[in-house]
């Protein structure tokens, strides 16, 4: 009997997980999870190694599920792969890491000649895009001589340039002094994409509507952003006290 199409199955305005289970060497990740986010701000939290980062992977399409399915705005990130980049865009933890180009345009631009532009009218596209947001004076700046907030900014933009339905941020406010911590999340605020964030830093997601707890793999709570993060970090708190009690 031929599969269910996923415009038949899923809302095309949804993420779905359906009994995924992500093997890493000998270690399961995920084993028969289950989800659908269609809110347009949720947050991941837990521990390291909870399985954060490796549902943004499973979601871009990075990792491939050993059993179940995936599908993100009606495209089947197995079946469909080469269809994710239009609708999710995934910005690692380390800017250093995602960024290729030389100068800030290019780097901008590059996101549009993947999607089919040509190289000069890509790089005019950008240099406008900047504009509109008042950073017509970055489109020459050499990335490496931004610095982290300003880099991971330059990560930002050039995901929204290419206009995906989602933006997958892991950890973005985690190498950010204060102020550049304030510029992203006001910068996430005025952004009219749905967005996952993880993060260790709780206050930046204690106001979305949906947070994920989640813990070895599982989601251990899943709530409302203030209730989520309160309870996460309470049971933080608790562990703590009880290695302290243990080493006294």
């Amino acid at each position: 009997m031929p599969q269910p199409s996923p415009s038949e199955t899923v809302s095309s305005h949804s993420i779905r997980l359906d009994a995924v289970t992500l093997v890493r060497g000998s270690h399961r990740v995920f084993e028969g999870l289950t989800l659908d986010l269609q809110e347009m701000r949720i947050g991941l939290v837990g521990d390291n190694g909870a399985g954060k980062s490796s549902l943004f992977r499973l979601i871009s399409g990075l990792d491939q599920p050993e059993q179940g399915r995936v599908v993100v705005h009606g495209c089947d990130t197995q079946a469909d792969r080469g269809q994710l980049a239009k609708h999710v865009g995934l910005m690692f933890q380390n800017p250093d890491d995602q960024i290729i180009f030389p100068t800030v345009a290019e780097e901008l631009a590059f996101s549009l000649t993947a999607r089919g532009e040509t190289r000069q009218a890509a790089r005019q596209q950008a240099r406008d895009f900047l504009a509109r947001r008042g950073l017509e004076a970055w489109a020459g700046r050499a990335v490496s001589e931004l610095s982290q907030g300003q880099r991971q900014q330059v990560c930002l933009l050039a995901l929204q340039i290419s206009e995906p339905a989602t933006l997958l941020l892991d950890e973005p406010f985690a190498s950010l002094d204060l102020l550049s911590q304030a510029r992203l999340a006001a910068q996430l605020q005025e952004s009219d994409h749905q967005i996952l964030v993880s993060t260790h830093l709780l206050e930046h997601v204690y106001d979305f509507e949906r947070v994920l707890w989640l813990e070895q793999g599982r989601v251990r709570a899943d709530g409302r952003g203030r209730e989520i993060c309160e309870a996460y970090a309470e049971d933080v708190r608790e562990r703590a006290a009880a290695e302290r009690g243990r080493h006294a």
